[in-house]
């Protein structure tokens, strides 16, 4: 568990180093939903931070980091047995937030416009 604790850690922290131009990177990613965790895996309420990271997801500019980033977090998602699905198809709409995938280990990702 704290394996993939630390790799969202890094994917999200990542995320949050990207400049504008480049492509976004899991690491990217991992690091925007980190503080997701907690809530994803046990429920409750999202945290302040998590939603920041849910809203950073939210406005990727380009298809292909959009892309991007749903398969990594179709990847990550995949690592967590205990995540709870009602939590991970609410996360968005808890924290106000439209996101162009659904968190879960099944999306098609090259469905994503």
């Amino acid at each position: 568990m704290m394996k993939v604790v630390a790799v969202v850690s890094l994917v999200l922290v990542l995320v949050l180093v990207a400049r504008p131009g480049e492509a976004i990177t899991c690491e990217q990613v991992t690091h925007e939903l980190e503080p997701c965790v907690p809530y994803l895996t046990q429920g409750g309420t999202p945290s302040s931070s998590c939603c920041s990271g849910v809203k950073n997801l939210g406005s990727i500019p380009t298809q292909q980091d959009r892309r991007t980033a749903c398969n990594c977090v179709k990847s990550a998602a995949g690592h967590f047995p205990n995540l709870k699905p009602d939590a991970a198809t609410s996360l968005p709409g808890r924290c106000g937030v439209s996101l162009p995938f659904p968190i879960s280990s099944s999306t098609n990702c090259n469905s994503i416009p």
